[in-house]
């Protein structure tokens, strides 16, 4: 049977061109996933460098947070309020998406670490928002820190008490600053309980979170 000219060349052709398209898919499809994010510890060396690993530090400076965010940077990948309110998982968010659009050089530390862009960096691809998770609020009574807290304070034993009165109903993310919401809750105890209202966090204001009544 002779082979018609016409067909033989089309697929000649289209062994020629079959490579070319594959490779071409498959750089595609590479571009649309996040292959090389920093690790965890890469993270971790940041914070630290940044800011002691203190989610909630407000130092007056202008900077926020674990990652030092200023407001301007903040809000530009889509943070609200200020990034020290903001829990650690949202934190960490922000911090992925500012990597994404703009890499390590946002981050004076990370210069001083030694830190070298990977594929991900600047790619501008927008990563997943994690999913929440529901911070484990503190049952066993804790001893009282010895501090009395008032508005504006940050501490991790606020946020300890801020994930108790989540089992009253309040829906505290664990900041572990004092601030509007934080002294609503303090009143609500004192009152509850025959307390001074005076809005301190005080030793009988914390054992009664776990001790006392419960607020109205």
């Amino acid at each position: 049977m002779i082979e018609d000219p016409h067909r033989s060349a089309v697929r000649a052709a289209v062994r020629l061109l079959l490579p070319l398209v594959v490779a071409l898919v498959t750089t595609l499809l590479g571009t649309g996933a996040a292959s090389a994010d920093p690790a965890p510890s890469t993270w971790a060396k940041l914070r630290m460098c940044e800011s002691s690993d203190r989610y909630f530090l407000d130092t007056g400076n202008g900077y926020y947070g674990a990652y030092q965010f200023d407001l301007p940077t903040w809000r530009s990948v889509g943070g609200q309020g200020k990034p020290n309110l903001a829990g650690r998982q949202e934190q960490d968010f922000r911090a992925l998406y500012l990597y994404r659009m703009r890499g390590w050089q946002p981050w004076e530390c990370a210069g001083m670490l030694g830190l070298r862009n990977d594929p991900d960096a600047r790619s501008k691809r927008i990563p997943l928002p994690p999913s929440p998770i529901a911070p484990t609020p503190v049952t066993v009574p804790p001893p009282w820190p010895g501090v009395v807290y008032a508005y504006g304070d940050c501490a991790p034993a606020l946020r300890t008490f801020q994930l108790r009165m989540n089992v009253f109903g309040y829906d505290f993310d664990g900041t572990g600053c004092y601030y509007d919401k934080t002294r609503q809750a303090v009143l609500d105890l004192q009152r509850a309980n025959g307390i001074n209202d005076s809005g301190r966090l005080g030793p009988k204001t914390w054992h009664a979170a776990w001790e006392g009544r419960a607020p109205r």
